[in-house]
């Protein structure tokens, strides 16, 4: 570090290709120079320099040839702001309890560590915004191994195919072989969305009922995604395989005013013209969606199913006997 306190360029730019070396699995020559602005011969040097390191980088030569970084090298210096450094806090704090199974003691470890270094500021904030949250227990049945998010973390960057076992939500079992894409946090849990060679078609996996068949591969070349918001593909897949009672509402308000007013879980929203719009929905049972209905705080008209309509009127009479 120089004496006004900056990074020098090359040591900057030496970090900045490590940081690339370690976010994927192997890196042309060509590409590594045009992130970091610099020409392949450059990138040569560069990586010339990270061995001298002690960083195994190794290269391959031919037109599929490139850089990857081996195993064995050593977690670089990480240069955090305050922001960063209490998100990361409460990462790890959230991770000794959360719903990883096998990554607690690892996480205390690091967080001790991360707050022996913390400056008091950070220290308080991090210590308030823990003792003023309270999380929920997380059901063991549903906690997923560190290292099954790891391996399929793998098999998504790395672009090669997974094998597993699958036990679907009615308890039946299945043999998988996909090509996997996105592994998504969807509020306590773990999916993966993948394209299923045997079935031709993309699928949404939880990850806390797959037992992977390592080894992985052979690799794939990548497809375009289903959807550009994996989030929201996630959730309309979710809730639409979840539900088992469907129902059709014809809501007296805007497209734009309902979709302000409710969660993507909820269902999906269509205009039909400035003043309604078409809510496709559902859940559990017949009383979760009438009850869902009534927290819309807008008129509306049930298209289907018409189990639906007629419990509508049933909890009509009741409240209006409850409001006499």
């Amino acid at each position: 570090m120089r004496e006004d306190g900056k990074v020098p360029e090359t040591s900057s730019r030496l970090l900045k290709l490590l940081s690339l070396l370690q976010a994927r699995r192997e890196w042309s020559g060509t590409e590594l120079a045009e992130r970091l602005g610099i020409t392949t011969r450059t990138v040569r040097k560069d990586i010339e320099r990270l061995r001298s390191m002690g960083y195994p980088v190794h290269a391959t030569r031919g037109r599929d040839g490139g850089y990857q970084l081996g195993a064995g090298a050593e977690v670089p210096p990480l240069l955090l702001d305050d922001d960063e450094a209490v998100a990361v806090a409460l990462g790890l704090r959230n991770a000794a309890a959360g719903g990883i199974e096998g990554i607690e003691e690892s996480s205390v470890r690091a967080l001790a560590k991360l707050e022996q270094i913390l400056p008091s500021r950070l220290r308080r904030h991090v210590a308030a915004l823990q003792d003023f949250t309270v999380p929920v227990p997380m059901d063991r049945r549903q906690r997923v191994g560190s290292s099954t998010l790891t391996l399929i973390a793998a098999a998504c960057r790395d672009r090669e195919r997974l094998r597993f076992a699958y036990s679907d939500r009615n308890d039946g079992s299945s043999r998988r072989l996909v090509e996997p894409y996105r592994l998504v946090n969807w509020g306590r849990r773990w999916y993966l969305v993948a394209w299923d060679v045997d079935r031709g078609d993309w699928r949404t996996f939880r990850v806390d009922r797959m037992e992977p068949q390592p080894p992985t591969g052979p690799r794939f070349d990548p497809r375009p995604l289903p959807h550009q918001d994996m989030a929201e593909y996630l959730t309309n897949g979710i809730t639409d395989a979840s539900w088992k009672v469907r129902a059709t509402i014809v809501v007296h308000t805007s497209a734009e005013r309902l979709s302000q007013r409710i969660t993507p879980w909820v269902g999906t929203v269509e205009a039909i013209d400035e003043g309604r719009c078409r809510l496709e929905t559902g859940g559990n049972d017949l009383e979760m969606v009438a009850a869902r209905l009534a927290l819309l705080q807008e008129d509306f008209e049930v298209e289907g199913p018409r189990e639906l309509l007629v419990h509508v009127r049933e909890v009509a009479e009741r409240y209006r006997r409850a409001g006499r």
